[in-house]
């Protein structure tokens, strides 16, 4: 065996070796264990990740592939051990943010929605699980010390929504004639009671406010994500980028004022109107129905595209759309995928939550979901994924590159929409709404990078928001970061203010994601321009579009930089 696949190997079992990460990516192994929270697992798996690290740098090879695969297993690595050893004010980010609700939520969730074997097998897992829950949240209450207050705020509500699935779970135990009712009963009020137990202790913790990390980190933390662009280039792009969309914008808006005899109409205004022109029905009251739209939308784009032969669509794969779950709520602003398992043999299934509040539901039109479907399932973030699991490397199938990821799926929003997706007589309206969402975007990077350092400059992404500088003083900002950055996600995009909050919750808590949409689609865009300007291969517009799809889907998961360097070793580049 050569020294490259026992590498690999010795990866993949390392990865597999935590109970979340091998559930969470459709291994069986650890199906009825909760994993470890203490401080001493985590010291030991970050000595286990060096060690391995140590072993990748020694290897080389002058297959293209497999040196490709070594690096991207250094870079998972090194991820890790740097959220690992990361701190805030002086102790490790890990004792500042609680995750116990997370901990033993997410496993048990997955195996009541995303599992395919019998009721009994699925119920006497969680029943395991549950079992545990009392003694990890111990552990997980030890762990914290002063958490940072708006993750222990977050960690509150999702806490407080999480008896809901429980009895969710109860009431399918009865429906299928569980035999071990009793006992599951019984694990899930000592769960709850030591759920209340943990919730009311973080009550009572004093709490930090600040949570920067840093502009070292930040550099850092930008480079392991092979994003070349330094937090000052991110800000140019940002603001250049919303100087091209206020400029769309403002097109647009005269566009259709003057098709709907509104006069002189701001955007905001417009996208109020077209919100509720457009809204979504509910039919006999119930919110789910708007669920309808979205199935209608999956069906609709499949069409268009088999029509077309612009993307391969895997045989076996499955969009499932379900209603936010209460725990969930205070994280997914309006809606979220969650990609098929990378290692479950079979359909590739994704499921797709959809929060379906009455304060929210200006989130969910005629004219956004499309996009919406665009973006989460195919020929987004599920196609994706979906092709990426059927890959024979395992770090292909497994890598996280969010701008990879993210500039893929907001590509596609423009994409769409420039091949025909929306008749004529709507794709005016549907481009007004996808840029004054896109503007996201550019929010989520001033905000993110914001966030991180403390620094409010990058808060200045091109649009007036009232700060001024009066005397050489900064006038207008709050001593609240999160009142800031409220203030510049609501200008850039009008969104309801319940999605503003749950927006900034995970902002603040996954450094680095944020602005990897609007770097992930500034980078797409430009290999795909890239290409298409060499055009070495001399193919037509749909042809180049074709292999462009095919490449980029094919070849995995990875960082956009390294993709890069597919192009060029297949030809195109």
């Amino acid at each position: 065996m050569s020294d490259f696949s026992v590498i690999s190997q010795n990866f993949k079992q390392f990865v597999l070796s935590d109970a979340d990460t091998s559930m969470g990516l459709g291994d069986n192994t650890y199906l009825d264990q909760l994993s470890d929270p203490s401080l001493s697992h985590l010291k030991e798996n970050t000595a286990q990740a060096k060690a391995l690290l140590k072993i990748i740098d020694t290897c080389s090879t002058e297959d293209f592939n497999q040196q490709l695969d070594l690096e991207l297993m250094a870079r998972y690595l090194k991820q890790q051990i740097f959220f690992a050893e990361l701190e805030q004010d002086g102790q490790l980010q890990r004792c500042r943010k609680p995750s116990g609700v997370d901990g033993i939520s997410e496993g048990i969730f997955q195996l009541f929605v995303n599992d395919d074997r019998s009721a009994e097998l699925r119920l006497n897992n969680i029943l395991s699980r549950l079992q545990q829950a009392p003694a990890y949240l111990r552990i997980e209450a030890s762990v914290i010390t002063q958490p940072i207050k708006r993750w222990r705020d977050v960690e509150l509500e999702q806490g407080d929504g999480l008896p809901d699935l429980f009895r969710t779970i109860q009431n399918w135990a009865k429906e299928t004639d569980y035999p071990k009712q009793d006992e599951l009963k019984k694990a899930i009020e000592a769960c709850n009671s030591a759920l209340d137990i943990y919730l009311n202790d973080l009550k009572t913790r004093e709490c930090l406010i600040g949570f920067q990390i840093g502009e070292d980190k930040v550099n850092e933390l930008l480079a392991l994500r092979n994003i070349q662009q330094s937090p000052a280039e991110l800000i140019q792009m940002a603001r250049s980028f919303m100087t091209e969309t206020q400029s769309l914008l403002s097109t647009l808006n005269k566009r259709l004022c003057k098709k709907y005899g509104l006069g002189n109409t701001t955007d905001e205004q417009l996208h109020e109107f077209l919100n509720e022109k457009f809204a979504a029905k509910i039919k006999n009251g119930k919110l789910n129905s708007i669920l309808d739209y979205y199935s209608a939308q999956i069906q609709s784009i499949n069409e268009f595209i088999e029509k077309r032969h612009l993307f391969a669509l895997p045989a076996q794969q499955e969009i499932r759309l379900l209603q936010t779950p209460s725990f969930l709520e205070p994280v997914i602003p309006a809606g979220a995928m969650w990609p098929p398992l990378a290692l479950r043999p079979g359909k590739k299934t994704s499921l797709v939550y959809l929060t379906l509040k009455e304060d929210q539901l200006a989130e969910h039109t005629e004219l956004g979901i499309p996009v919406m479907m665009i973006h989460e399932g195919i020929p987004g973030h599920h196609l994706q994924f979906a092709t990426a699991a059927h890959h024979s490397s395992f770090i292909r199938r497994i890598f996280s590159a969010n701008e990879h990821a993210e500039g893929w799926t907001t590509m596609l929003e423009d994409y769409m929409l420039d091949v025909g997706y929306i008749s004529d007589e709507l794709v005016d309206e549907v481009r007004f709404i996808a840029k004054r969402e896109m503007s996201r975007l550019v929010a989520r990077v001033g905000i993110d990078l914001y966030f991180m350092t403390g620094n409010r400059d990058y808060l200045n992404v091109g649009l007036e928001l009232g700060f001024e500088t009066s005397n050489g003083k900064e006038i207008g900002y709050s001593d609240d970061v999160f009142e800031n950055a409220a203030k510049l996600l609501k200008t850039a995009t009008g969104f309801t203010d319940g999605r503003v909050q749950a927006e900034l919750n995970w902002y603040s808590s996954e450094q680095s994601y944020p602005l990897s949409y609007l770097t992930g689609n500034r980078l797409v865009w430009q290999l795909k321009q890239d290409i298409q300007c060499l055009n070495k291969k001399e193919l037509s517009p749909l042809e180049l579009d074709q292999a462009f799809h095919k490449v980029y889907l094919e070849s995995g998961c990875m960082p956009v930089e390294n993709l890069r360097s597919v192009f060029r070793h297949e030809g195109f580049l």
